[in-house]
């Protein structure tokens, strides 16, 4: 009877085999990553990355001459490989950063490197904003390596400042780089040294995540020196040496040989099954802290379209010598795009109108409100007066004025009556304009 796993079909319903779907869909599709070494010159940074991946072509950096390096600044230098490995593709990319730490002046020198991951965060946004959603190349740094210079048993204050404000935007891996250098004692004393700095310094490396209570006992283990083991004292090199009788990755010197693969030389065993096993990790906290992070500053900022600002224009400039010149056809956005745009546009527009118009109602209300204020105001001066005309408030227009009294007076009193018609005082009331009448009635 045909089985799916070790278990008759007969008695399972068959979701079990949805990982295996999966694994075959994520192995043909392959994996990306991308990897930032950071570091001043002569730390051994790309010879590291080549003897990680076994890649000669990510160590091939020429140092320019002095002459060349005093008037540069940091800048940022990108390769790709595509890493094949029974029959699973990894497209790696690895981000050097020449320049850092190399001149005089270092002050804001990491800001050239937090540009760059900014940039990599907005275009990554703008591509999940588009049309095209289903082929986006991930181009975010996932994870960092900063490389400390072991003659300085601590941090310097450069490393301080740049991890301090790059720890929010990636995942920071601190390296002893060429810990060959120092004895097991001093490798010790500077890793406890280097710790207790972060520390008090409030600085926010990756931290390697716990194994779960499921794992096997051997991948239990393992996790766990490796979190005892940060940060990595590595050595690095491409050149194989002989060593006891056999030919070993290392490097040689009087004394003797240093090798890579000899976890009691240094930790370039660890930093790599590191590296390995928690790939998928620091994909995922780049993509749920990190860049979470940047989208909800950057949506939260004012005046911020939808398509984000840079997607409202209707052709890509570049700046070329002083010249600004159309990248071509191919650069330019859909149609569908422009469309959406111009509706974002009125849209602003729409609402721009109506709040004009909430602003110009609310001014006629009060307008209204101060009439009748007035209104009451001059109605209580006038009933309150003792002067000697008093005012007798008429009813509306509409209904015809009173008739006085003209019954005659006795014998032997004289006094007049003199009727005043008072039509001066009128009041805006609701719309409507009253009159009232007077008598002026002598001591």
């Amino acid at each position: 009877m045909p089985s799916i796993g070790s278990e008759p079909v007969d008695q399972v319903v068959g979701f079990s085999n949805l990982p295996n779907q999966y694994h075959r869909k994520s192995v043909k599709k392959g994996f990306e990553f991308t990897l930032m070494v950071v570091g001043e010159s002569g730390l051994g940074k790309s010879t590291l990355i080549s003897s990680l991946f076994r890649k000669e072509e990510l160590g091939q950096n020429q140092t320019p001459p002095v002459a060349k390096k005093i008037p540069e600044t940091v800048q940022i230098q990108t390769k790709s490989v595509l890493i094949e490995e029974k029959s699973v593709k990894l497209r790696l990319t690895v981000v050097d950063t020449p320049g850092f730490g190399d001149m005089l002046d270092n002050t804001d020198c990491y800001k050239a490197i937090s540009k760059y991951i900014d940039e990599r965060f907005e275009q990554y946004l703008r591509d999940e904003s588009g049309l095209n959603r289903r082929n986006i190349t991930d181009t975010r740094v996932h994870c960092c390596f900063y490389f400390i210079n072991p003659s300085c048993h601590g941090l310097r204050p450069l490393d301080v400042e740049f991890m301090k404000n790059l720890c929010n935007k990636v995942n920071i891996v601190p390296v002893i780089a060429k810990s060959d250098t120092l004895t097991k004692s001093e490798v010790a004393t500077m890793k406890r040294q280097l710790l207790q700095e972060i520390e008090e310094h409030h600085i926010r490396i990756y931290s390697i995540p716990d194994a779960e209570s499921d794992e096997d006992e051997e991948y239990i283990t393992q996790n766990k020196e490796l979190q005892s083991s940060m940060p990595f004292a590595v050595v690095g090199s491409t050149v194989e040496v002989e060593s006891r009788g056999r030919m070993v990755r290392g490097r040689k010197y009087p004394w003797g040989v240093v090798e890579l693969d000899n976890p009691d030389h240094c930790d370039f065993r660890k930093l790599q099954a590191m590296i390995i096993t928690h790939m998928q990790d620091m994909q995922e906290v780049t993509h749920d802290v990190h860049y979470e992070s940047f989208r909800a500053k950057k949506l939260s900022q004012p005046n911020n379209d939808p398509l984000y600002q840079s997607s409202c224009r209707g052709r890509h400039v570049e700046k070329h010598k002083g010249t600004v010149l159309d990248t071509g056809e191919g650069s330019r956005f859909s149609q569908d795009e422009k469309k959406l745009a111009e509706k974002d546009k009125m849209l602003v527009e729409k609402e721009n109108e109506l709040k004009r118009m909430q602003e110009k109602l609310a001014k006629m209300q009060q307008e209204v409100e101060d009439a009748k204020k007035s209104t009451s105001s001059l109605a209580s001066v006038g009933s309150g007066s003792n002067s000697s005309s008093v005012l007798v408030p008429a009813p509306p227009s509409s209904a015809p004025p009173p008739i006085p009294n003209t019954k005659p007076m006795g014998s032997g009193y004289s006094s007049s009556i003199n009727y005043t018609s008072s039509f001066n005082r009128t009041g805006l009331v609701g719309g409507t304009t009253s009159s009232a009448m007077g008598k002026t009635v002598p001591k």
